[in-house]
């Protein structure tokens, strides 16, 4: 095979950050939703799923490996091979006994492969690309890896979805639909007071059998007492009847932080503030439970699990109670009990549409994870032959002995004896401060209620606004960052890409101060400081490039990475315990007011004015 030193970067950057984020969010996402419909505990996923995020944050600590030993072409190519390993490894457990215990083993091999990974890829994308190309791809790479985000939250949820309505009883389908001029009603707590739906004739068929296939509710919203009552009545329904297991409870304990430091400065700062705590009148939204049975009984030992879920419409409308139910010899003439909830913010007609699937749930998944593993080995093909071969990607350690030790740890100091390292970590963990606390209280705020001080949208509007408008918005931000970087370059761009991401928080006081009821008014706002935030985002992308220059560009990429994640994660800590403080209106003034340091650090940077201009531009 010819070794081609430089080829088109649409050849390879786009496939590899697709490739790159497709084993992330299986990991992150995908694992959760498998596990939640084989009958894993809640607790149980949100405690093992959890640890699974360990390897990106401590990637830095092996990120020297990655850049000593090796090319990064050698090491994209073979994470791809392991990552694909790992896939096949999950699809091949799925079905045996003990399956969440081997699963898990392999999504930790995948986990630790996607990791590194993303180290050899983000080297390999400042190896292979020339300045002013890795400046007008930033935006690319960044959209086709929340191409594979969208790809591993919604298309392969939709496959397995496919495979599972093909191997099992024909789709449980129920319409439900919020009216505000129907009159409410209450569903009765009481097991006396409902009547068991009993078997049909099935004409030799086995079905399920639904008390209502179209459901009006109304939408005015109920106490919260009844709310929580009928919820509790219903989960302990369906478990005393065997259509589920009962949740291992995890106890909630204060701790000493809150009880010595967080909650004695709280109520100082509040007192000292004059703020006063306001209250939501304690109402939630209005709930009526269907009821689902089986026409005829199963066979001996056979169990029927039915996983109901949201199928399309208006998000404000939500299943909760009843997601997974399971029928067998024992149970199967009783009715189990699905509940819906209304968002209490709904006060119009909105329409959705649930669906149950009792199929082979484990044979689907598996199906679904093969097919991943045999995505991955296009990908390790595809690359094998399209990745470029950069005079730059070279090992940087070939011999045995002290020396590899040596290289390693002289990689971490390397880092920190970099010139300006001080205003460069600084700017790399200020940059983003307001936007860090922001990203977590956005969508409380639109849905808490006005009265609280928040928008009180319903969870179908927050959908809309930062799941359809927000990311498109995001996304085209990101692309046109990168375009205008690749022109007059990083240093000439990034006060005008600070403004763009900062100024828009603007934004967030103006809805908190006003609270307008106007879609159009709110969508509009958020599309403005997503945009901004994409544009924006492309100056610290690129500085970390710029700042990681050397002969240990891969590893310093990585070390960068890990201050920019710490940067996002200590203010997102205390963002709420702030807000709960000071109100929504002080927190987003609080908000403009912490993006003052990232302007300042920007002045005490060094960076190349040539940095990220194409060739022919510096010329001129």
């Amino acid at each position: 095979m010819k070794k081609v030193s430089h080829r088109s970067a649409w050849a390879w950057v786009p496939s590899l950050y697709f490739a790159q984020g497709i084993p992330y969010v299986v990991v992150m996402t995908v694992s959760v939703i498998m596990y939640k419909r084989l009958g894993i505990s809640n607790a149980d996923i949100a405690l093992y799923t959890s640890w699974l995020y360990l390897p990106w944050v401590i990637k830095p600590f092996w990120s020297p490996v990655v850049d000593l030993f090796r090319t990064k072409r050698w090491w994209i190519v073979i994470m791809q091979l392991l990552v694909g390993a790992g896939l096949a490894g999950v699809a091949f457990t799925i079905p045996v006994p003990g399956f969440f215990q081997y699963t898990l083993a392999f999504f930790w091999l995948l986990a630790f492969s996607s990791a590194t990974h993303d180290i050899a890829a983000d080297g390999f994308y400042m190896l292979g690309l020339k300045e002013h190309e890795q400046a007008y791809f930033v935006g690319i790479r960044s959209t086709f890896y929340r191409f594979a985000m969208i790809t591993g939250q919604g298309l392969l949820i939709i496959l397995a979805g496919f495979i599972e309505t093909r191997t099992g009883l024909e789709p449980v389908r129920f319409t439900v639909r919020a009216d505000p001029g129907t009159e409410e009603v209450y569903r009765p707590v009481s097991g006396n007071d409902i009547q068991v739906v009993q078997g049909m004739p099935d004409n030799g068929k086995k079905r399920f059998l639904l008390t209502e296939s179209e459901l009006v509710i109304s939408a005015s919203a109920i106490p919260a007492e009844k709310a929580d009552s009928l919820l509790r009545w219903t989960e302990q329904w369906n478990i005393d009847n065997g259509f589920m297991e009962a949740e291992r409870e995890v106890e909630k304990r204060d701790s000493w932080f809150g009880r010595a430091i967080s909650g004695p400065l709280g109520n100082w700062l509040k007192q000292t503030l004059g703020i006063e705590d306001e209250k939501a009148e304690a109402l939630q939204g209005n709930i009526r439970l269907i009821g689902v049975s089986v026409s005829s009984p199963p066979d001996q030992g056979e169990e029927i699990v039915l996983n109901t879920g949201f199928q399309r419409g208006d998000g404000s409308i939500r299943l909760v109670r009843g997601d997974r139910l399971v029928f067998d010899n024992s149970n199967w003439d009783r009715t189990a009990w699905i509940a819906i909830q209304l968002d209490p913010s709904l006060e119009r007609t909105a329409e959705a549409s649930f669906e149950g699937l009792s199929g082979n749930i484990p044979f689907a998944w598996s199906v679904t994870f093969f097919f991943l593993a045999g995505l991955f080995l296009l990908f390790l093909v595809y690359h094998r032959f399209f990745l470029p071969f950069p005079g730059t990607d070279k090992t940087t350690v070939s011999e045995k002995g002290d020396s590899m030790f040596s290289e390693f740890f002289r990689t971490f100091s390397a880092f920190f004896k970099k010139k300006n390292i001080g205003p460069a970590l600084a700017f790399i963990l200020l940059y983003r401060l307001g936007e860090a606390q922001i990203v977590k209280l956005a969508s409380p705020f639109m849905l808490d209620p006005r009265e609280i001080g928040g928008l009180g949208l319903t969870t179908g509007d927050v959908g809309l606004i930062y799941g359809t408008i927000g990311i498109l918005a995001l996304t085209l931000g990101g692309i046109a960052g990168g375009v205008v970087a690749s022109r007059k370059g990083l240093r000439y761009w990034v006060f005008p890409m600070a403004l763009a991401m900062n100024v828009p928080n603007v934004v967030y006081v103006f809805l908190s101060m006003y609270t307008p009821q106007s879609m159009w008014l709110i969508s509009g706002g958020v599309a403005l400081e997503q945009f901004g935030y994409g544009f924006g985002f492309t100056a610290l992308m690129l500085f970390m490039i710029h700042f990681s220059e050397g002969s240990h560009k891969t590893a310093h990429y990585a070390f960068c990475t890990g201050f920019m994640a710490l940067g996002m994660m200590l203010p997102g800590m205390i963002s709420g315990w702030v807000q709960e403080i000071i109100g929504y209106v002080n927190f987003f003034v609080w908000v403009v007011l912490c993006t003052i340091p990232g302007f300042i650090i920007i002045f005490y940077l060094r960076i190349d004015p040539a940095f990220g201009v194409k060739k022919d531009k510096r010329a001129s």
